[in-house]
This record gives C-alpha cells, sequence and structure tokens, in this order.
C-alpha cells in the first residue's frame, strides 16, 4: 500500500504539523510506503526527512491520500482516494473541501459543523504516540512547577501571575519564541500542564493532569479549568475550552491550580491510551478507508447490473445470472 500524508505548512511546530509527523511515523512502523507533501518546507519536514527517512511526494498516485487542510486536498485529489481530517471549525485552512472522498473529524464540534454543511464524516479524535509521550518521572504530591503551552504573551502572563501568587514555579514553552520539538522531556519535569488540544492531549499521554485554558486570537480567552471532572465533555470540543466558555479572574484560576490532584495521573494516561493512541487511530483510518472502498465497488456493481438489466431486459438477465450462478457450483 502507498500512502501520502500532506499538510499546508511543515515549516514550524503546530498542532496539525505534530499530528503529522505522529502519523507517518505509525504508518512507517507498519510497514507502509509513506510519502509526504507540503506546500512549505522546514523545520518539521526536515525532522521527516532526516529522523523517519520519507521522502517528499515523487509519485502520481497513491493508494491513500491522508490530507490536512483543504489547499492539499484540491491539490493532490487526482493521486489517490483522498481523506480530509479537519481539526478546527475556524480556520479557513481547516474548512472542508469539496474535492475530497471522506472526512474524518477530530471532535465532536468539528463533526457538527461538518453536518451542518451537509458534509458527514467520521470521528477519530486526535492521535499521539503515547510510547514517545508517556509518564518518565512521577509527579510531585504537593503542586510545585506548572508549564504553560499557551499561544499567547497574554495567558503566558496571566497564569504566571497566579502561579507566583500561590507560590509554584512557573515555567513556559512558548511555540511563537521558542519553539519546543522534544516537548515530552519538558513536560515530563513539571506537575500540571496548561493548554489547548493537543498540548492537554500530549500532557495527558504524560500522565499530567490538565488545566485546559488559553487566550488565542481566534476566540476570547476562556477555559474548562482543572478538567479531570469534566473531561468527557471538554473531549467534544477539542479540549478547546470552549465546552464550558468559563472565564477566569486571578483569583478563580488559582483555584483552579489548587484542585491539582497527583492521584490524577493513571485517569490522564489511561484516558490517552484509550481514545489517543495513533496505533488505534490509524487502524480506524484503515476501517474507514476500506468500507468506502468496499461501498464504491458495490455501487459501481449495482451500476452495470441495472444496465445490463435495460440492455437485456429483467427476464432474460434473471435467467442468465441463474445459469451464472449454477456454473460456478
Amino acid at each position: 500500500m502507498r500512502v501520502l500524508v500532506s499538510n499546508h505548512q511543515l515549516k514550524n511546530v503546530g498542532g496539525s504539523e505534530t499530528f503529522t509527523y505522529t502519523l507517518i511515523e505509525e504508518l512507517i512502523r507498519l510497514g507502509i510506503e509513506v510519502e509526504y507533501f507540503t506546500f512549505h518546507k522546514g523545520f518539521v519536514s526536515d525532522k521527516i526527512e532526516t529522523q523517519l527517512k520519507v521522502k517528499f511526494k515523487s509519485h502520481s498516485s497513491y493508494d491513500l491520500v491522508l490530507a490536512n487542510h483543504n489547499t492539499t486536498v484540491d491539490f493532490l485529489h487526482r493521486n489517490g482516494f483522498t481523506i480530509q481530517t479537519c481539526h478546527g471549525i475556524f480556520p479557513k485552512l481547516e474548512q472542508p473541501s469539496n474535492k475530497a472522498d471522506a472526512y474524518v473529524a477530530i471532535s465532536q464540534e468539528v463533526q457538527n459543523h461538518l453536518a451542518e454543511k451537509d458534509i458527514p464524516s467520521i470521528l477519530i479524535h486526535n492521535s499521539i504516540n503515547v510510547e514517545r509521550f508517556y509518564p518518565e518521572k512521577k509527579i510531585n504530591k504537593k503542586l510545585e512547577r506548572v508549564l504553560s503551552l499557551c499561544h499567547s504573551v497574554e495567558a503566558n502572563k496571566f497564569v504566571k501571575d497566579a502561579c507566583d501568587k500561590i507560590g509554584v514555579h512557573f515555567q513556559q514553552a512558548y511555540k511563537y519564541h521558542n519553539p519546543v520539538w522534544e516537548l515530552e522531556k519538558i513536560i515530563n519535569q513539571v506537575d500540571l500542564v496548561i493548554g489547548l488540544g493537543r498540548s492537554a492531549y500530549e500532557a495527558m499521554a504524560c500522565g499530567r493532569p490538565v488545566i485546559v485554558y488559553d487566550n488565542r486570537r481566534y476566540f476570547e480567552s476562556c477555559g474548562d479549568g482543572y478538567v479531570k471532572d469534566k473531561l468527557g465533555f471538554s473531549l467534544r470540543n477539542n479540549c478547546s475550552g470552549r465546552f464550558s466558555l468559563q472565564k477566569f479572574t486571578k483569583e478563580s484560576f488559582e483555584e483552579e491550580l489548587k484542585k491539582y490532584n497527583p492521584t490524577d495521573n493513571t485517569f490522564f494516561r489511561e484516558f490517552a491510551e484509550r481514545e489517543l493512541d495513533v496505533r488505534l487511530n490509524v487502524q480506524k483510518y484503515f476501517g474507514f478507508h476500506n468500507l468506502l472502498i468496499r461501498e464504491r465497488k458495490m455501487a459501481k456493481r449495482n451500476m452495470r447490473i441495472k444496465k445490463a438489466k435495460k440492455i437485456i431486459g429483467s427476464k432474460s438477465f434473471n435467467q442468465i445470472a441463474k445459469f451464472y450462478n449454477w456454473l460456478k457450483k
């Protein structure tokens, strides 16, 4: 099987970029021939080529194209059966392309968004390499260190002020200033992580309790807070904070930090293994692809039968079919 994985840009570190890397990594583990495509090469594509030894697109046809972003779907859809994975509801790149053969939504929110456009999809949650992101180091019984993976200066300052107030060490991995590739090593140095989406999932895979919160340019400041008791609901919105849309003051955010419980580490790790493991999720992609190919073949077969009946007549066709089945016995 030959598979092409695409992403609009692989120049900088981001959610869909690390998703692309993780997907390719798993396809290689399965022994599948895989290549990648992007319009903008850079930091992540270099790692795909040097660490995973995967080449840039070199063929004109593939058995399956796993595409992120409508721009790559529009460019590649003639190269093979194309499944577009939609990662969000707001960004223009995440909107569905009408040239895809099928669609995957990474959250219930995204699936509902596609349904409103009369586009059916299957739900497969974000995928994490849980062997890379795992609890390498135990967390402390008392909250001592907090990591912010927030995407804005404002959010990081807000979190730092709250941490200073209750006397816990604050650190940040701000991707727009100093992007970190081996994020699992930093996560394993802290007790609790603050962020949204994939950042939250990678922390959970490392057995770290998570506060879902950020302040991003495309959506107002909000969060789901210390997410353990509402994780199933938060997941519906890709742990974006849009489930509860909770507004935080510095005082109320301090209370969220104080909810830290070191025994929650097992809960978060088991959730990641159950819902986010890329090994399980890639099999869902293949199962979806196989189902759609069978349905397509069945539709073509039924169409041929209808045409044959029109040409030779229903009665004669049934007699021929009966004779053919008798010969097969």
